[in-house]
């Protein structure tokens, strides 16, 4: 019987720099899942790659004096090596500067083009480099850019654009219809109601204004611009072909089954690429999960801050498959991760070192010391070894529940969870005690043989998120992984099987104060600060003083009563982010935002419509009372409060974080 095929992408990573391990958190995702799959029986195919064109490759080559193609070759290399170092089986490796991806772009240009998809007129606007994205005046944040902060400059220049508005209701429908499509749900709400339904713009799809790209065949002035370029990879990489002879490979593994992105990423996933595949009168892919950002612990991980960490520094002191753990196990299924040295320090030390490598060491040494090596099942049974066997047993049916549903971290939780179940049972039945009493000898036999038929399910469950440890634990046992079809039965290691002599210590225990003198050393902090000086500080103070004694007042609060600390921890204050907002209908004062919390989003009723618009909402990290029990205002459930300030006026100021903090974080 033919395996069923399975298609999944990573965004292709753009080659202006090295990644930083956010960026790579997302091969190694892919790979988890990708090796998942192939091990519960699917034909799986892997793509990632390279997105080489764009104005701002142009730029930083001609700052290095390197051609683009030369810096491109440089890059792409670099970001190719950190995905292999990581362990990452992808089965195809794409890049948007090769010959037939090229041919293709080409190729669906015209093809738009030519049914009236595409039509030639000029933009004027305002022009964000980083992002290669145009902005009217509205979408500005504080005057900057609204996807990276950055400044942006005024353009205008003759393009081509695309007809995005006209194919905006099919894709309402097909959202609709298929509620799978956009994970996880949030952020499937934000795309729909912040960007569908207040209606497209049409897409400005080709550039004048550099050269760094595929040149428009019948128009060799314009390059084509980042989004169809970079976005049919997907389908150029199977072999597509616009004129309709596409490669066996296309007809067998699209529609993609998952694309895998970063959140930030998702309104092109989500909007650009599914019209783009309507009018190419291609079918969509099944499924778009946005996946959220790993953080460095004080924030956004930025070079100008000097906090970021790349892949290939965190191997060197820690390994590959250190590394993966923490990157999988980390990173909730919703939220933005916190990454730290401290952090990855703990974890090696109690779930890797500890849960882990403690158990393999010393369930081989026993099965040497007591009968040199020689595991036999004798079938003397206690009944806890029915709850041990029990716990195997329904391991890989909840890793595939999790699996199914993409929550990673939470599948490798169930097989740490069968890890501790071991570490209980040798607590439970104490080998050591009965290797002394000659009459339990059968029983300790059994004990351990447990121990190994344990320990073998959950390598092989392992492999899918650690492959080099899963291999070097059952090469320690002298066995080999069990398929899906064998996880059902517990038993199947051959008795008289002998491990190796010598167990091997799968993660050493880290000294913390040694490792983070050596970070220190290998990544030295910035320099601090300069301190200001004591004198003038206190000068300012004085003057401080002086001119709040002079002026009276602004806001004049009424005290109220005094709380206890009790009173106020009964409220639960949290940061929250606006994923979307409108007006409630038939109110002069109310607004309705989808605010996410911590892995859930709370619809939230405020009176703020006379100081805030719904589109200056969206985006704030905004202060919520979240246990406030639900009201209906205006006839709309309300689940939180949001917090503002209000001065004598009655003007209201919402308050924010001033940090770029995780949603869901606690404010105490």
């Amino acid at each position: 019987m033919a395996k069923k095929p399975y298609y999944i992408t990573t965004a292709i990573a753009y080659a202006s720099g090295k990644p930083h391990i956010g960026n790579t958190y997302e091969i190694v995702l892919a790979d988890s899942i990708a090796r998942y799959k192939r091990f519960i029986g699917y034909d799986v195919r892997f793509q990632t790659g390279t997105d080489e064109h764009g104005q701002k490759i142009e730029t930083k080559a001609f700052e290095e004096l390197s051609t683009p193609k030369e810096f491109v070759d440089e890059k792409a290399a670099e970001i190719k090596r950190i995905w292999d170092l990581m362990n990452t089986s992808y089965d195809k490796f794409i890049r948007t500067t090769d010959e037939y991806h090229e041919k293709q772009v080409q190729k669906i240009f015209k093809k738009l083009y030519d049914q009236g998809d595409i039509y030639k007129g000029s933009y004027d606007g305002l022009y964000c480099t980083p992002c290669e994205s145009f902005w009217t005046k509205s979408q500005l944040v504080d005057g900057c850019c609204p996807d990276c902060g950055r400044p942006v400059k005024e353009a205008s220049e003759e393009a081509y654009f695309f007809k995005m508005s006209k194919y905006a209701p099919k894709l309402i429908k097909y959202i609709e219809d298929h509620p799978e499509f956009i994970q996880p749900e949030a952020r499937k709400n934000e795309m729909v109601n912040t960007f569908l339904k207040p209606g497209l713009q049409d897409l400005c799809v080709s550039r004048t204004s550099f050269k760094w790209g595929i040149p428009v065949d019948f128009d060799p002035k314009h390059v084509v611009y980042v989004w169809i370029d970079a976005l049919s990879n997907y389908i150029t990489g199977l072999g597509y072909d616009a004129d309709g002879n596409s490669d066996e490979m296309y007809k067998k593994y699209w529609p993609a089954d998952l694309h895998l992105i970063g959140k930030d990423i998702l309104r092109f996933h989500t909007i650009y690429w599914p019209i783009m595949l309507m009018a190419l009168g291609e079918p969509l892919p099944k499924q778009v999960f946005g996946h959220p950002w790993l953080l460095q612990s004080d924030g956004k991980m930025s070079k100008s801050r000097g906090n970021v960490l790349y892949a290939d520094d965190m191997v060197d002191l820690f390994g590959v498959d250190a590394v993966r753990y923490f990157l999988l196990h980390e990173m909730p299924f919703e939220n933005d991760g916190v990454v730290s040295w401290e952090l990855l320090i703990e974890r090696v030390n109690s779930d890797l070192a500890n849960t882990l490598g403690n158990l393999v060491n010393r369930t081989i040494s026993m099965s040497n010391k007591y009968f040199d090596g020689v595991v036999n099942n004798t079938g003397v049974s206690e009944e806890v070894d029915d709850d041990l066997k029990r716990v195997v047993s329904d391991t890989r049916l909840r890793v595939n529940i999790c699996m199914d549903k993409l929550r990673v971290a939470d599948a490798i939780t169930e097989i740490w969870n069968l890890f501790k179940r071991c570490n209980k049972y040798i607590d439970e039945t104490m080998p050591w005690v009965l290797a002394k009493e000659e009459d339990k000898q059968d029983r300790l036999s059994t004990v351990l043989y447990n121990l190994i038929e344990s320990i073998t399910i959950g390598a092989s469950l392992l492999e899918s998120f650690l492959p080099d440890t899963s291999a070097r634990i059952l090469a320690q046992l002298n066995t080999q992984k069990r398929s899906v079809t064998e996880m059902g039965q517990f038993g199947l290691y051959p008795n008289g099987n002998k491990v190796t002599d010598t167990p091997e210590i799968l993660f050493a225990r880290i000294d913390t104060e040694a490792m983070l003198d050596e970070i220190e050393r290998r990544f030295p902090s910035k320099e601090p600060e300069p301190q200001p000086d004591p004198e003038e500080e206190k000068k300012k103070a004085e003057a401080k003083a002086k001119a709040e004694k002079s002026v009276p007042d602004s806001v004049q609060a009424v005290q109220k009563a005094l709380l206890t600390i009790d009173d106020f921890d009964k409220m639960q204050l949290q940061i929250g982010e606006v994923l979307s907002c409108e007006e409630v209908p038939k109110s002069k004062k109310l607004l309705c935002s989808q605010v996410k919390v911590a892995g859930k989003v709370l619809q939230i009723v405020s009176g703020i419509k006379n100081y805030y618009s719904p589109e200056d909402m969206v985006g704030k990290k905004v202060v919520v009372i979240t246990n406030l029990q639900p009201a209906k205002l205006a006839g709309v459930l309300s689940e939180g409060m949001l917090l503002c300030a209000e001065d004598d006026n009655g003007d209201l100021a919402l308050l924010t974080a001033d940090k770029d903090v995780p949603a869901g974080s606690m404010i105490s």
